[in-house]
């Protein structure tokens, strides 16, 4: 789950990461009472959960009353990436000399929590890595351990010994870094967090440490904690994941994919995407049905599926458990019998109660298989 950065800002400042004044408003009245309160000039940055904000014009500097109020009246005008601004963020413009990253993630191949830092802040991780990998320092922290002293030597001495900082005394700023890494790193394992990241963390013209940006994602697993679940701001939610949320299924849209997949497991449907991929076809989504599915889910699922105006065919891989086939069976004629379902449907159905599912669907035009990879290459072959 993405969080605004405003939100994210609460969150440093509660765990003392230093960050500059700001505030938030819905209106440009109210935008420009802040920014007389603060003082100019003042950066007016749009709250939406998407990247590239600056470049569509959702950050802007004003340096009077009038333009805060014109600057926040145009930014409420907008709509980046789709998304309509309905907050903005006013905050204190800095002087900045040095632009620097910090960031904390879970390194899944490594089963190990990654913390960076670099020298290229400001710029997205991700073309840093791309174009200048060298400029990335990474540690791998083990969870139970945690943190140590040496690891934050290692990740700032590099950030402060090329003489790009205002002040001579790299000590102070090292160690004041270290401490701000330290902080943000208990706050990502505090507040389960799957990214935690200051883009740019900044050294000032006076010589101290601010996080100019503040960007937290928190792990969907961690949402029964209700002081997590508070920061879910649903109207950025995509409206078809959110509809499957509701009705109890996992669902992930992909891009210019074309077999559509309900699948009975996580591990089972991460699989059956793979296989797609590998037979040369491009899944459409992930989608779970659950271990314990009901045929209501059933209907629920085609019905997403159906949302997706790129599939041409729908792959339907139950490995039954405690899922039944037969209550997969009988949402699945209840979907044809009460939908039109204008794509070939390629079922495969095993496990408990198969035979009686069968039955149940004995009389369809669905596609039957056998096995797991004759239906994906049976999909791909419909979906083409």
């Amino acid at each position: 789950m993405k969080i605004h950065e405003y939100q994210a800002r609460e969150i440093f400042s509660s765990y003392g990461i230093p960050v500059p004044e700001a505030k938030i408003c819905t209106t440009p009245q109210k935008a420009k009472e802040i920014s007389n309160l603060i003082g100019y000039p003042v950066v007016i940055k749009a709250q939406v959960q998407v990247g590239g904000r600056g470049k569509a014009g959702g950050i802007k500097i004003a340096k009077s009353p009038d333009e805060a109020m014109k600057i926040a009246n145009d930014i409420f005008s907008m709509r980046i990436k789709d998304f309509p601004v309905e907050i903005i963020m006013v905050t204190e413009a800095i002087n900045i000399k040095t632009e620097l990253y910090v960031g904390v993630i879970i390194d899944r191949s490594s089963k190990r929590i990654a913390v960076m830092t670099s020298a290229a802040g400001g710029i997205e991780i991700e073309e840093v890595a791309q174009k200048t990998p060298e400029k990335i320092n990474k540690i791998m922290i083990d969870p139970l351990s945690g943190i140590r002293s040496y690891h934050l030597h290692k990740l700032t001495t590099p950030l402060f010994t090329d003489n790009r900082t205002p002040i001579t005394d790299n000590r102070k700023l090292c160690s004041e870094c270290d401490n701000i890494i330290n902080k943000l790193y208990h706050a990502f394992i505090e507040n389960d967090c799957s990214l935690a990241e200051i883009n740019p963390l900044v050294v000032t013209d006076k010589g101290k440490l601010l996080a100019c940006d503040s960007k937290i994602n928190i792990d969907d697993n961690a949402l029964f904690r209700k002081e997590l679940a508070g920061l879910r701001d649903t109207k950025a939610d995509d409206p078809i994941e959110k509809e499957a949320r509701e009705s109890g299924l996992s669902y992930v849209s992909l891009k210019n994919g074309d077999v559509g997949c309900i699948v009975n497991g996580a591990g089972l449907a991460m699989t059956t995407m793979d296989l797609i991929k590998l037979y040369g076809g491009e899944p459409a989504n992930f989608l779970d049905v659950g271990g314990s599915s009901s045929p209501d889910k059933v209907v629920s699922a085609m019905k997403i599926i159906l949302t997706n105006k790129n599939v041409k065919s729908i792959l339907i891989n139950i490995f039954g458990g405690i899922t039944r086939c037969d209550d997969i069976a009988v949402g699945l004629l209840e979907s044809i019998r009460t939908m039109e379902i204008p794509h070939p449907i390629v079922v495969r159905l095993s496990g408990t109660n198969q035979e009686k599912a069968k039955e149940i669907l004995a009389k369809t035009e669905l596609h039957f298989v056998s096995s797991f990879t004759e239906g994906v290459k049976k999909a791909i072959e419909l979906a083409k």
